[in-house]
């Protein structure tokens, strides 16, 4: 193992751990971590980075288009996701890192009282949260899978 490729592993990690806990974005430090090492490293990394760019760019869609549907199934506006990001944003400034998630639930919850009422205002939130969550799975999961593929191309190369 090379100094660059320990490097390159404790980026992807971070990475992979900006994903779980939004704090940095994750695929962007992983892809631009890619890049760097296919530049570093040439010739036939850069086939392997190809691969890699596929994963996280099929990863990025199904992590938007997935959960999308679930919400519009279950009737919840693009609107009420928005004032959660925003009071999501607020939160993590007031209570650094959990201020994020406190900020996303009480936007949520707020915007569904004022549209539904009390009575559907939670099983909406929940099924926001449910979505929130399976679209950082998928995200995750296409990192962890590109991490992969590189620790493949860099035991091979």
């Amino acid at each position: 193992m090379t100094w660059t490729d320990a490097v390159v592993a404790l980026l992807l990690l971070t990475g992979i751990v900006g994903i779980v806990v939004p704090i940095l974005p994750g695929t962007l430090l992983i892809g631009s971590t890619l890049l760097a090492w296919a530049v570093l490293t040439g010739g036939a990394a850069w086939w392997w980075f190809a691969a890699m760019v596929v994963v996280l760019l099929v990863g990025t869609v199904v992590q938007y288009a997935v959960p999308g549907k679930r919400l519009k199934a279950a009737g919840i506006p693009t609107r009420t996701l928005l004032v959660g990001g925003v009071l999501g944003v607020v939160g993590f400034f007031v209570v650094p890192v959990v201020g994020l998630v406190i900020g996303f639930v009480l936007g949520v919850y707020l915007a569904e009282t004022a549209r539904v009422g009390r009575e559907e205002a939670w099983p909406s939130t929940v099924h926001a949260l449910k979505a929130v969550g399976l679209s950082m799975a998928i995200e995750a999961t296409a990192a962890v899978l590109a991490s992969s593929i590189w620790v493949v191309a860099a035991v091979r190369l």
